[in-house]
């Protein structure tokens, strides 16, 4: 019932989508999955000027490191001091599990407004319980790049641990908007959508 209720809202916002806005109907703004190229170093997508199609990494726990494809940022950053910096602070946060001293490395960067900075700065306050932060850096990072779907997916689980199932669903049929049904942000949403209200949400 609930996955039917999904694929409705998300088929008609998804239609919405690709008749009212000009950059998702043209196939531009760093939309859709599938599009990218291997990668071996899993931060390469953080920083590169490479115009790729968008995949994410998945995040079936908070350990996990990023792989696969090359994410693409509209406004990524070629500076090696700049990767470095993000590469520690990522590590920092899904090696260690450590978000306050991540939130200190991210901010020290000095690239507040990179979608990736900005959304990991969300992510680490969601995970320390402080959600007017986390909600705050989530939306500066979707104003630095609307198609940012990671900052989609992670917003919409904040929503979900608000009880703000209604949101988290929007979130999906953006996501769908974005990079279809079949990449990993959507099944993640998804899946957590899946869950009882209140259930505890692992990501």
């Amino acid at each position: 019932m609930i996955t039917a209720m999904i694929r409705v809202v998300v088929l008609g916002t998804f239609a919405a989508a690709l008749f009212a806005s000009p950059v998702l109907a043209a196939g531009g703004g760093g939309g859709g999955g599938g599009g990218g190229t291997s990668s071996t170093d899993p931060y390469a997508g953080a920083y590169s000027d490479q115009k790729v199609q968008p995949t994410y990494p998945k995040r079936s726990n908070p350990k996990a490191t990023q792989k696969g494809k090359k994410p693409n940022n509209q406004s990524s950053i070629g500076d090696p001091a700049f990767a470095a910096g993000y590469r520690t602070a990522y590590d920092t946060i899904y090696e260690r599990n450590d978000y306050a001293v991540a939130i200190e490395q991210l901010k020290a960067l000095g690239h507040d407004d990179h979608p990736n900075v900005a959304n990991l700065i969300g992510y680490s306050y969601r995970k320390l319980g402080d959600y007017k932060q986390s909600q705050i850096w989530y939306e500066r990072a979707l104003k630095a790049d609307p198609n940012h779907v990671l900052t989609w997916q992670y917003y919409g689980l904040w929503q979900l641990e608000q009880g703000n199932r209604e949101q988290a669903m929007f979130h999906l049929s953006r996501i769908a908007a974005i990079c279809g049904t079949d990449c990993e942000e959507y099944k993640s949403l998804a899946n957590a959508l899946e869950k009882p209200t209140g259930a505890a949400l692992v990501y």
